[in-house]
């Protein structure tokens, strides 16, 4: 019943009991109720019609509440697991939150979600009701036979009330528990099944029922949607990956070919000078091409370097950007350190093209350390400025006047590229520098929302 007909119901249910007793007063027994008696008699009729009528109003007020109340839980479940797409949290602690919020709101003993490789096969497999030993004991995961093979062959629910008696079941390996009561859904993306999340032994009941159904259902659009969002960010972060490889390989490339044009220069002069008898003249131009192959040689390990720092999913930008300044430091000599501003909320949320670019601008403000500050010290400040990430890379070096670096004056360290990296995620990059003061390279690149915790959104439940 709804609250629509409950309001009526509330308004003309007592008009016509009282007018109902007004017609039997008058017509049936007239002269009953003109004595105390009577009176009392219509007293005690009132009585137990008012307490019958208002444990009825109760009682389907009282089931309102428990659906309004089932309705939020399930609302609050569907948010926090929302939260955590946007979020970018790891795919299995988000569909572990997904198949523990339907086992609970659906009323099930045992949930599992599982989840198909393109090529075939279980990518994941995640179960909720079950202990990690009693898992263990399981063995390896379905691989999509029987009734749940049914579920991703015919993308359809499935809903059984004893799984047993089903022609199409392939029955439970040793160790299995028992189950009887099934419902399963299919999670399906732009018509693609992905996988399926089903659950079993419906708690108080001998069967699910179809708003189970449309419970799980919705459940399995959301894990849906945080398969295929994982999918595409990892597609995202490989062709950022592929495409900052092929930047640095025409970088080094252009450098290279400058670096050994000047390499043969200098070895046809000194092969001429020899020839001539000048080896003093010979001998300075064979010193400057070591210095060149040195410092070819020190760009070429830098490089290398850079390519082999890459940002992965199992590891944070802070922890990958430690372990390239730990080499960079063992590689040149110069001693760096990682700063991590204490007094401000650092919780970094980059796009995957922003990380990459990111980091890219840290190797490239220490290659110009290296290569032209003569500093004994830098520094990498990390810090969050509001909706922006904030990287600071600063030397104790001899520093240079910005001013002085003309459109078409060399060297340009390398400024313009930066810029255009950080620019090209929505950021930007300021120089601060001074002949004998050092440098500061301060990039800033914006950072997506911040999500609340998930955890603790789906875990809440309210009172009322």
């Amino acid at each position: 019943m709804t609250l629509r007909r409950l309001k009526w119901l509330a308004i003309l249910a007592p008009v016509l009991f009282l007018g109902g007793l007004e017609l039997i007063r008058q017509n049936v027994f007239p002269e009953l109720f003109r004595s105390w008696p009577g009176y009392l008699l219509i007293g005690g009729v009132i009585v137990l019609a008012t307490l019958f009528f208002a444990e009825a109003v109760f009682a389907v007020v009282n089931r309102l509440q428990a659906r309004l109340t089932h309705q939020n839980h399930e609302l609050l479940a569907l948010h926090g697991a929302g939260l955590g797409i946007l979020g970018e949290r790891d795919l299995e602690t988000l569909l572990q939150l997904v198949v523990d919020g339907a086992r609970d709101l659906v009323g099930a003993r045992y949930g599992a979600l599982s989840v198909m490789r393109a090529e075939g096969g279980i990518e994941a497999f995640l179960v909720s009701g079950i202990t990690a030993e009693e898992r263990a004991r399981l063995g390896p995961p379905p691989v999509g036979h029987g009734l749940l093979g049914v579920v991703l062959s015919e993308g359809a629910p499935l809903r059984l009330e004893d799984l047993t008696r089903d022609p199409r079941a392939a029955g439970f390996p040793p160790g299995h528990p028992s189950m009887r009561s099934l419902l399963a859904v299919p999670v399906v993306s732009q018509g693609e099944v992905l996988g399926n999340l089903y659950l079993t032994e419906k708690v108080g009941a001998p069967a699910f029922d179809r708003n189970d159904e449309e419970t799980l259902g919705r459940f399995a659009t959301l894990a849906a949607l945080a398969i295929a969002n994982a999918r595409l960010q990892r597609r995202i972060q490989a062709l950022a990956v592929t495409e900052e490889r092929e930047r640095i390989a025409r970088e080094m490339h252009d450098s290279l070919a400058q670096v050994l044009g000047y390499v043969n220069t200098k070895a046809q002069a000194a092969e001429t000078l020899l020839k001539s008898g000048q080896e003093e003249r010979a001998s300075a131009q064979l010193a400057q091409l070591a210095a060149a192959s040195r410092a070819a040689y020190a760009d070429v390990r830098e490089g290398i370097l850079g390519l082999r720092t890459s940002l992965a999913e199992t590891r944070s930008f802070v922890e990958t950007l430690q372990t390239y300044l730990d080499l960079w430091q063992e590689q040149s000599g110069v001693a760096v350190e990682l700063v991590i501003d204490p007094t401000a909320p650092f919780d970094p949320r980059l796009s995957p093209n922003a990380e990459v670019q990111l980091l890219r601008i840290i190797q490239e403000s220490l290659t110009n350390v290296r290569k032209h500050a003569g500093a004994t010290r830098a520094r990498v400040c990390l810090t969050r400025e509001r909706h922006w990430l904030a990287a600071i890379v600063a030397d104790d070096g001899v520093g240079f006047d910005p001013d002085a670096l003309g459109r078409t004056s060399l060297p340009r360290f390398g400024l313009t590229t930066m810029r255009e990296r950080a620019e090209a995620v929505g950021g930007t990059l300021s120089v601060n520098a001074a002949p004998g003061a050092g440098t500061r390279v301060t990039v800033r690149v914006p950072v997506t929302a911040v999500t609340p915790n998930v955890e603790e959104i789906a875990g809440a439940r309210p009172d009322r």
